[in-house]
């Protein structure tokens, strides 16, 4: 089920954004879905740091099947010896970051039941926080998890990428470019990232 803001979001952008409104109708039946509970969604951004979506994948369904894993949670990570978390795929460094998310969520500093009421900014500092998380791991919790629908990742290279793409004829784009263009996004600047991603790769990934 697509978010309620979805269609209304689509309808801005396709008036104000003259790239969107090619790039929108192309991809009809798509839209931006939740990724499940909120520490399944962490370590499976904590998983992915840093390596290709496919390398990622692999490395999640070893690490899924691990004995007593296959629904990751603190106290099931918690179970896990650190060398086959290791055999698995998993970087010496995950390992650490994995074991400090368990540590947040079972002594209560992240506020998860709270986080619905909280502004995107307010949940970034408290996600960054733990160790292993850095801003763009938040803000794709923001995008899918929460479905937060203002959200504008300029620390995704895909996002930069597509800009400069399909605005700037594939020209380097800067953070400071790829700000203004997105200034015809707002209020809807997380669905405009989302066609941006499609434009470059038009299924969604899981990463």
């Amino acid at each position: 089920m697509a978010p309620p803001y979805w269609d209304e979001a689509c309808r801005h952008l396709m008036r104000k954004d003259r790239i969107l409104r090619r790039i929108i109708p192309e991809h009809p039946g798509l839209f931006l879905q939740s990724r499940g509970d909120a520490f399944g969604t962490l370590a499976r951004s904590i998983v992915g740091q840093q390596i290709s979506t496919s390398a990622a994948q692999t490395v999640w369904k070893r690490f899924i099947a691990l004995p007593g894993n296959a629904s990751p949670s603190p106290a099931s990570i918690q179970e896990l010896p650190a060398d086959a978390m290791r055999a698995a795929g998993l970087s010496g460094r995950k390992v650490e970051y994995l074991q400090s998310l368990c540590t947040h969520f079972e002594d209560g500093s992240l506020h998860v039941q709270e986080w619905a009421a909280w502004p995107d900014e307010a949940i970034i500092k408290e996600l960054i926080a733990v160790r292993g998380i850095g801003r763009w791991t938040a803000e794709m919790f923001l995008m899918f998890h929460l479905l937060r629908p203002n959200v504008l990742p300029l620390d995704d290279a895909g996002l930069i990428q597509g800009i400069s793409r399909n605005y700037f004829s594939g020209e380097p784009v800067s953070r400071i470019d790829a700000r203004e263009v997105a200034q015809a996004w707002k209020p809807w600047r997380s669905v405009a990232t989302w066609y941006i991603w499609r434009s470059l790769a038009p299924q969604p990934q899981n990463y």
